[in-house]
């Protein structure tokens, strides 16, 4: 990797330890406050969000991994932007689909934005790294 290329990952970085943080939050969020999200969010009360918890913090670890190398592994980070697409795409099926409370639908809309930007920023850093490649002739 040249100098040009390790100078131009600092967005790409900068947004997936942005998104491994954010993923973290509300993945610790999820499991202490599961009883209360449940009850905001207007689903039964037998429903458990906690393997939703844990998959955001193992998701988080994934990113912010990826993040701490000397050199981002793109293939990783277009995953990251893919499933985070992904997230976006289905919280807003559920939001048409789900008997939430007006609440709930909120918060997952809230949730659903904030991970667009992260995807967007991701895709971002993406295009610079590439673009700062050498060209092969």
């Amino acid at each position: 990797m040249n100098n040009m290329t390790a100078e131009k990952q600092g967005l790409l970085k900068k947004s997936l330890t942005g998104n491994a943080t954010f993923s973290a939050v509300c993945g610790v969020l999820i499991l202490f406050a599961d009883r209360q999200l449940v009850a905001f969010l207007g689903l039964p009360a037998e429903v458990s969000l906690a393997i939703l918890g844990v998959c955001l913090l193992g998701y988080a670890g994934s990113l912010l991994i990826n993040a701490r190398r000397p050199q981002v592994r793109i293939a990783e980070a277009w995953l990251a932007v893919a499933m985070d697409a992904m997230w976006v795409v289905g919280s807003y099926l559920l939001i048409f689909v789900m008997p939430f409370s007006s609440g709930g639908k909120w918060l997952i809309a809230l949730v659903a934005e904030v991970v667009l930007a992260f995807a967007i920023l991701q895709w971002l850093g993406i295009r610079r790294v590439r673009r700062a490649e050498p060209k092969m002739i």
